[in-house]
């Protein structure tokens, strides 16, 4: 099996984290040939899998670990919070792991803003992805922080495959 990394995403809501993620996933799918696998972080419990009323959603309802799967998918619906190592068991066969959110995983983070930094981010980030709206003069990044083009995939993706951590 080849070598597989994984590398996360974070930054404020509405900074374009997922706009971003979407454009890295399907650049290294169509162009690079990659098998991606996604995590995102639910923070407030927002995403709705399913309707009330269905069958799938009636199952995970009773509280257990419920696996639905039909010709075109498979979608896993757990009621525990998993770790990083339980969540990469479950994709088995992936190239490129990208995870939205969840600032605690030891995982290399592109930290994503526009108009304004947030210095808070900083001891999380290994990576910054930003545009113009930003003027960095105005922060003191710490040099060690990588600083992207939040509108070059390519530009990402080759900080991804540098920097991503085997798992």
């Amino acid at each position: 099996m080849s070598k597989r990394l994984a590398v996360a995403f974070t930054g404020p809501s509405n900074s374009g984290k997922t706009t971003l993620i979407l454009k890295v996933a399907r650049k290294l799918i169509h162009d690079y040939k990659k098998d991606v696998a996604i995590i995102k972080h639910d923070p407030k419990d927002k995403a709705r899998f399913d309707v009330e009323g269905k069958d799938s959603y009636k199952f995970s309802d009773t509280g257990a670990e419920v696996i639905v799967t039909s010709p075109n998918r498979t979608t896993y619906f757990s009621h525990r919070q998993k770790e990083l190592d339980e969540m990469i068991r479950l994709f088995d066969n992936f190239d490129i792991l990208l995870v939205e959110g969840l600032k605690n995983l030891p995982l290399p983070r592109i930290s994503i803003f526009r108009d304004e930094l947030d210095s808070d981010y900083f001891k999380y980030m290994d990576a910054l992805a930003t545009d113009d709206s930003v003027d960095l003069s105005k922060y003191d990044l710490p040099s060690s922080i990588d600083v992207l083009d939040i509108n070059s995939p390519e530009d990402v993706i080759s900080w991804i495959l540098k920097n991503a951590k085997e798992v």
